[in-house]
């Protein structure tokens, strides 16, 4: 007898319906072997394409329940109620801002002193206490304690507009100069007298003045914030102050026409229908404040009189209007507001996203821009809660269709990546905050990642790459993994988002760690897997690459072994055994996520092995091989059939690579009973995996023996009425090996195994001529020479005359109108089904007629 070679079984071709499988070249009696035609397949060719071919298993996306409220942190998160968690729920009013937050920004910084200032040390006695100035005398009255008292106490400021040249004092006179003189003028050397009266002013003796109030009286200094400022420009190189009136730039003299005739009566009718006029008018006035300040270029932090602005802002935020408040916080980022302001603004915002009814208000306003704006522009180090609630409303909102239209188009997932970068640069000083951000971003992409026209972006952008790089540095971190991993997930699907990932440097052993680490986190281990299934499903690289990634089977087995394991007391023998009458019991839900993980990891294992130099290792894997029994065993068809499913095609894949030594060879007739549960199921799946395992196995005369006895044989016959051409073929390499048994053939001759294949070769060879060549195949084997004693006159002429229409290739192929598909059903016939039906038709033939 020749050889056995393996039985291959692969997919639907996609470029039409018809199936390309390699042809099985099973064991056949040395009687009926022919010589091979040139264009015949050999065995080294038809293992090398089983191994390129083997199927790839498909399995659902994980499925994610969307959060039933709005929430920084959902009730799932690790971090439940910690201290230093940011809240989610809060109160904001008008007492919370700060009204001087009004200073335009010079953009300037100013080095440090190189000096250092000496003090007196303690007074001793003698002249050493005359040394140090005595306080000045308080000619204007001034409360003691009051801010800039000591100023005043020095400098008499006069109205603004009336500011007189101002002689020096003796002891220390550089802020009166500075304040006195111009930058061209020069300024003297000022001698110290110990002793001296700094009360007195050279120039006679002072006059007191009207009382003035401090914010008349305080000097202009850098980072004193008095709300009312003074008007100033700058000609060349001297600076005026002034009133407005008498040296006023053209510019500045612009800005003052707008303020008193526009801004200034806005803000007038805004505090006058503040208080008893309806929150629709203040929404109308507060767009055409936004508006008016923009058309004169009054926006930004340049804004001279925005504290005047602000003020007026704030104190409209307790009208609770969600529509007010959003336009207030609107025109607030649009004024630059920083600091305390910023983060009470962001805060505002979110609050007012965390209710679905008022997405409305963010799709046709500038919103999204200014948030996109903050997001892009501020640093973590200063504002990092604001950044926070910033980015935890763009969580809230890109769970809204329309805003994630929104999203997209402004170029949010750009904006991300560039502050998962800053992110990088800061964490290790501000790693909580940076943490927190994080889970509000993932969250963000996540819900980005569904829309189809993101994936571009993701790819361009390296987001996929810089995940990995966020992966690695909060590894610890289970509300940013589960974020990631759910972004992965869903773009692991597509084939760009695949390469992208696939090229990440050290991706398979990131995820390998993780999997150790959170071996228990179910929602996040299914997704991990189910994103390495998808990697290695049509990259044989990728198959290699995690295969080698260090600790690869021992994560996998571990993890299988944990699962398997968890809840085998929940599964018990009669659950595991045929099914009952009626609809099975739901299983408990803890046995429906863990079939999830074992259905996603079962899946990795068979695509891996598809890989010649993967194989073969996890054919010879004890642990594996048990593994997969053990399941097989365990589950039932009823409740776990998808994990079923899963074993049977993953022990099918490696059933190619059965060396004599291997695991699985020793172990192929246990196999072959475990799977007898599938092939007597009602579940076709079920019963199709099953028959592919025993389309391989039956080369093994126990096999064939359990087959016969436990009368599956039966039911493979009847799988040839299947009008599935995948069950047909299946159960045409079944009846090849079992009819290598002579004993056999009269047993398979009483169910009309004969009949039967010739029917699913007339009924299907024009459309798949592999399966019409594996009928002929079994045809031969069962009719074993004597084809009087097995087949009826009738049905003998019947499949002669079947065997002589497609034995002619015009006949054969004429009905295939494209020219493409002609030449592969051409190809097809040629190799697959003309050497098979020749023979056949041959044995077929009576005497007289036979060469």
């Amino acid at each position: 007898m020749s050889t056995c070679s393996v039985s291959v079984w692969t997919p639907v071709n996609p470029c039409g319906n018809i199936r390309v499988r390699a042809v099985p070249d099973y064991c056949q009696p040395s009687r009926c072997v022919y010589s091979r035609n040139s264009s015949r397949k050999t065995s080294a060719e038809i293992v090398s394409e089983a191994r390129q071919s083997l199927r790839v298993q498909t399995t659902q996306r994980p499925f994610t329940p969307r959060d039933g409220h709005r929430q920084l942190f959902g009730n799932s998160s690790v971090r439940g109620d910690h201290v230093n968690r940011p809240q989610s729920t809060f109160s904001l009013d008008a007492q919370n801002f700060d009204a001087p937050d009004s200073r335009p920004g010079s953009g300037t910084r100013l080095s440090p002193l190189e000096h250092k200032p000496k003090f007196p040390g303690r007074c001793g006695t003698g002249d050493a206490c005359k040394a140090v100035p005595k306080p000045p005398a308080d000619p204007l009255n001034v409360k003691r304690g009051s801010a800039g008292a000591g100023v005043q106490a020095r400098v008499r400021l006069l109205r603004t507009g009336s500011l007189p040249t101002l002689p020096p004092l003796e002891g220390n006179t550089d802020v009166t100069e500075r304040i006195n003189q111009g930058p061209e003028q020069k300024q003297p050397s000022a001698k110290r007298h110990p002793g001296t009266d700094h009360t007195k002013v050279h120039g006679g003796p002072h006059k007191p003045g009207p009382h003035r109030t401090a914010s008349e009286s305080r000097i202009m200094q850098p980072g004193v914030d008095s709300g009312v400022r003074p008007t100033h420009c700058t000609t060349g190189q001297r600076t005026e102050l002034g009133n407005g009136d008498n040296a006023a730039c053209p510019e500045e003299s612009a800005d003052s026409s707008m303020w008193n005739n526009t801004i200034g009566p806005l803000l007038q009718q805004l505090e006058s229908v503040a208080a008893g006029g309806s929150a629709e008018r203040l929404c109308d006035l507060c767009d055409r404040l936004h508006g008016t300040l923009a058309e004169a270029d009054m926006l930004g932090r340049h804004c001279k009189r925005r504290s005047g602005i602000l003020r007026t802002l704030f104190r409209l935020i307790d009208h609770n209007s969600a529509r007010l408040n959003l336009l207030i916080a609107k025109l607030c980022l649009a004024l630059c507001v920083s600091g305390n302001n910023l983060l009470n603004i962001c805060k505002l915002v979110f609050q007012i996203s965390r209710s679905e009814s008022n997405d409305i208000l963010f799709q046709n306003n500038s919103i999204i821009d200014l948030l996109l704006s903050v997001l892009h522009n501020e640093d973590v180090s200063t504002c990092g809660e604001a950044l926070l609630y910033c980015v935890g409303t763009l969580k809230f909102l890109s769970g809204n269709s329309a805003i994630l239209r929104l999203l997209l188009d402004k170029n949010c997932i750009g904006v991300a990546q560039k502050l998962i970068q800053g992110l990088h640069a800061v964490e290790e000083i501000h790693f909580t905050i940076a943490g927190h951000i994080l889970v509000q971003l993932t969250a963000t992409l996540r819900n980005l990642a569904d829309h189809p026209d993101s994936r571009p972006h993701f790819v361009s952008f390296s987001v996929l790459s810089e995940l990995c790089l966020v992966l690695r540095r909060h590894c610890q971190d289970q509300d940013i993994c589960i974020n990631i991993s759910r972004i992965y997930s869903k773009l692991s699907s597509y084939s760009e988002c695949r390469v992208a990932l696939a090229q990440t440097p050290d991706c398979y052993r990131l995820f390998l760690e993780l999997l150790s680490k959170h071996r228990q986190k179910q929602d996040l281990v299914v997704r991990l897997l189910f994103t390495l299934g998808n990697l290695t499903a049509k990259n044989a690289e990728a198959r290699l690459q995690l295969f080698q990634s260090r600790g690869c089977m021992h994560t996998l087995l571990q993890v299988y072994d944990s699962y398997q394991r968890r809840d085998a007391s929940l599964c018990t023998p009669s659950q595991t055994g045929a099914s009952s009458p009626g609809k099975p019991p739901a299983p408990p839900a803890s046995v429906q996520e863990d079939d999830d993980v074992l259905v996603k990891l079962v899946r990795v294992l068979a695509n891996m092995c598809i890989h010649p130099a993967v194989g073969p290792a996890l054919a010879n894997d004890a642990t594996c091989i048990q593994l997969l029994m053990e399941t097989l065993e365990l589950r039932s068809v009823q409740e776990s059939e998808e994990l079923l499913v899963n074993v049977a095609a993953t022990i099918n894949n490696l059933s190619f690579y059965q060396e004599q030594s291997s695991v699985l060879r020793h172990s192929q007739l246990a196999i072959t009973k475990l799977m007898l549960k599938l092939v007597l199921s009602s579940s076709m799946d079920s019963m199709l995996e099953a028959t592919r395992v025993y389309g391989n196995m039956s080369k093994s005369k126990d096999v064939r023996d359990f087959i016969m006895q436990n009368k599956v044989h039966q039911l493979v016959v009847t799988l040839l009425d299947s009008k599935s051409t995948e069950m047909c073929f299946s159960a045409c390499g079944v009846l090849t090996n079992l009819a290598l048994d002579p004993p056999n053939r009269a047993s398979l001759s009483l169910e009309g195994a004969a009949a039967k294949l010739s029917d699913c070769l007339r009924d299907f060879g024009p459309g798949d001529w592999q399966l019409a060549g594996q009928a002929c195949q079994a045809l031969w084997n069962l009719i074993g020479g004597d084809s009087e004693k097995l087949l009826e006159t009738q049905e003998r002429e019947t499949l002669l005359e079947t065997l002589a229409t497609y034995l002619d290739e015009d006949k054969a192929l004429k009905w295939i109108e494209n020219e493409d598909m002609r030449d592969l059903h051409g190809a097809c016939w040629e190799s697959e089904f003309l050497p098979v039906a020749q023979k056949l038709m041959k044995t077929l033939q009576p005497p007289d007629q036979k060469d």
